[in-house]
């Protein structure tokens, strides 16, 4: 039987190889390198892999001499594979060296303790470095310059591995691994996966749209899949101490064929000529002084490389990586393309799986998935909580929102009628999830953040609907301050706890929609409702402030305006019953347009008109408003019996009194 011990088996290629040799028929025991913090990581993938009771985690740490590891527990060691390293380009000095070399140093010491068969050590075609021309398998050390540290450490990391003659070993050199080519998994954002948002976009333009552009220079991609496949076959079979292979592409793929191929499948205009070379090496040559110029002149100005940096930071693009998008060397894979003829292992073409790996950067790795639109609706798939959903326009809104696609978190005191709403929406084929919270309570919505989060991942939108509305005189809330602090407790700054709880989330996913259900009234002053008017003046312009500056972050905020609606909340004022109102499912597509659009303001034409009469005729609108006040008794039972004017009376004092300020 044939034993292995593995570094990196939880990376990218590593897990995939480990799979791989748990799978062969010949394999005894395979031990894994593992810190003890990531032993976990290491048992749920292995939970996936056929074989897995042949998998032994050893702990142990790159970094130690001999890898910290008891070498008595183990058997005898037939192939030590070395994936484990940085592959970082913005990676310092230090964390290159301490993982490249000093790592490779240790696996070594490993390797001549255990009296390894061979050593299988991942090198990268970095150790090409600044090298011009073709580069072969058997090329090492040509005088050739390093420009990154990860480009000098793991050139390093290969020469102790060639200076040392204790263990047969073996060198692999993958080129810059994308994704799976059959189903475009991929780990992280790297190499040609900076430049798909940029291409995502130019989707928007029309795709015949005639492009041309300068022979930018070369890369080489090569799949992940491809390599391991590759390393399985050639790790069994009979090779010379030294022999290297190169996993890559066997010639260089321009980057306008890259972009292309990328373009192909997003819909975005392809480059359908690429300028002859004397050409391109004068525009390159050009638009490098140019941008040279342009960048020295920037840096010059005050906060100018912070500003440029941030502008590169906003793209996605570390500024550590423009230097390495392109290579002037020619990799050889003609050894490796020997050993693997007739194997059944063939490197596909990158137009023929640029697809797989598009579609999952969109899906998975796209930093802005969260804000794309999908086709069947604005809120189709979107997690929308939703608090006050018990009843009135909460429920209103939680049942049309459902009905639309979103899952819908339904949040109030009372549990009975939360869970009569979520009853409403599961029958109708809808999906909704309800919590019990008073949002009144500093602990409660900290809890339910954490909740919500755990369950559902992140929230997109939210609806602070949740209030509580006081109708009194101020001259009769001189003794009751309490009336303000709850209205304030429950409209402003519960709404406010939970935007705050949820938006590091929303900022992750950089996308996020707050609607702050606040009142017409703020365009109308209304008299006696100074606690409610306050609170949701309150609410409604942290959201107007707040959404300044959130907005690059892709977080927005509504405010809808409701006018007075049918609900429980007006129901102790008898006055309501006589006047104009809106039903909760209006109003409820109120909220629906401010999810939908995102508007900064959802208003009404009436509330609009009272605001521009406010501003025109201030003195006009405030004797109104005034007048009003004084023809309508009191909502509170112990204040109905308090004597109000007959209409003539209350417009001639109201009149008297105005007049009486303006004597001399």
């Amino acid at each position: 039987m044939t034993n292995y011990f593995v570094t990196g088996a939880t990376g990218f290629i590593g897990r995939r190889l480990v799979a791989r040799l748990l799978e062969r028929q010949e394999t005894g025991t395979v031990y894994a390198l593992v810190r003890e913090t990531s032993r976990g990581k290491l048992s749920a993938l292995a939970r996936e892999w056929p074989g897995s009771e042949r998998l032994i985690p050893v702990t142990g740490e790159l970094t130690e001499d001999a890898l910290g590891v008891d070498v008595t527990e183990l058997r005898r060691i037939d192939h030590v594979v070395h994936l484990a390293a940085s592959y970082d380009l913005t990676a310092d000095e230090a964390t290159n060296r301490a993982a490249n070399v000093d790592g490779t140093r240790n696996v070594l010491t490993f390797a001549r303790t255990v009296r390894a068969g061979r050593l299988h050590h991942v090198s990268s075609v970095a150790v090409a470095g600044d090298h011009r021309g073709r580069f072969t398998e058997s090329d090492f050390d040509l005088g050739q310059g390093f420009g990154s540290p990860y480009h000098a450490t793991k050139f390093e990391a290969e020469r102790l591995v060639r200076e040392q003659d204790a263990v047969p070993y073996t060198v692999y050199r993958p080129s810059a691994v994308v994704g799976d080519s059959r189903t475009g998994e991929m780990d992280k954002i790297d190499g040609p996966y900076y430049f798909l948002p940029a291409i995502s976009r130019l989707a928007a333009l029309p795709s015949r749209l005639p492009l041309a552009g300068p022979d930018l220079g070369a890369t080489n991609l090569v799949p992940v899949d491809y390599v391991v496949e590759a390393m399985d076959h050639l790790m069994h079979h009979e090779a010379p101490s030294g022999a290297t292979y190169h996993l890559g592409a066997p010639r260089p793929q321009p980057l306008h064929e890259v972009y292309n191929a990328f373009a192909g499948v997003a819909g975005a205009p392809l480059i359908g000529t690429a300028l002859p070379g004397a050409a391109s090496t004068a525009l390159r040559a050009a638009g490098g002084r140019l941008a040279g110029l342009t960048a020295a002149g920037i840096d010059r100005l005050p906060g100018g490389r912070a500003a440029r940096a941030a502008v590169l930071a906003e793209l996605g693009i570390p500024l550590e990586v423009l230097p390495h998008l392109s290579m002037a060397v020619e990799f050889d894979t003609a050894a490796t393309v020997a050993e693997l003829a007739g194997s059944g292992v063939e490197l596909p073409a990158l137009r023929d799986y640029a697809g797989p790996l598009y579609q999952y950067w969109r899906e998975q790795l796209d930093p802005d998935r969260a804000r794309r639109r999908d086709p069947r609706g604005a809120l189709h798939g979107r997690t929308v909580l939703i608090t006050g959903a018990s009843s009135g326009i909460g429920r209103a809104t939680a049942l049309q929102a459902a009905r639309r696609g979103a899952t819908v978190l339904l949040v109030a005191r009372r549990a009975e009628e939360l869970d009569a709403v979520r009853g409403e929406i599961l029958d109708a084929g809808g999906s909704a999830a309800a919590y019990p919270c008073d949002l009144t309570e500093d602990g409660a919505v900290d809890a339910l953040v954490k909740d919500v989060l755990a369950e559902h991942g992140g929230v997109d939108m939210l609806v602070n609907n949740a209030g509580r509305s006081i109708r009194r005189s101020v001259l009769r809330s001189t003794e009751r301050f309490h009336d303000f602090e709850r209205t304030m407790a429950i409209n402003y700054f519960g709404p406010v706890r939970l935007a705050l709880g949820l938006l590091p989330s929303m900022e992750r996913r950089r996308f996020g929609h707050i609607v702050n259900v606040t009142t017409q009234g703020l365009q109308t002053d209304t008299p006696r409702f100074s606690a409610y008017l306050a609170s949701k003046a309150a609410l409604e312009e942290f959201g107007l402030a707040a959404g300044r500056e959130t907005l690059s972050d892709g977080i927005t905020f509504s405010s809808v305006r409701m006018p007075l609606v049918r609900t429980e909340m007006i129901a102790p004022t008898g006055l309501y019953r006589t006047l104009p109102s809106s039903s909760p499912e209006r109003a409820a597509a109120l909220v629906i347009k401010a999810l939908e659009q995102r508007p900064q303001i959802v208003d009404l034409p009436e509330g609009r008109a009272a605001a521009l009469a406010g501003r025109t005729v201030p003195r006009l609108a405030r004797l109104a408003a005034n007048l009003a006040y004084n023809l309508v008794p009191e909502s509170a039972p112990e204040l109905r019996h308090l004597p109000h004017r007959p209409p003539l009376a209350a417009l001639a004092a109201t009149a008297t009194r105005l007049l009486w300020r303006r004597r001399p």
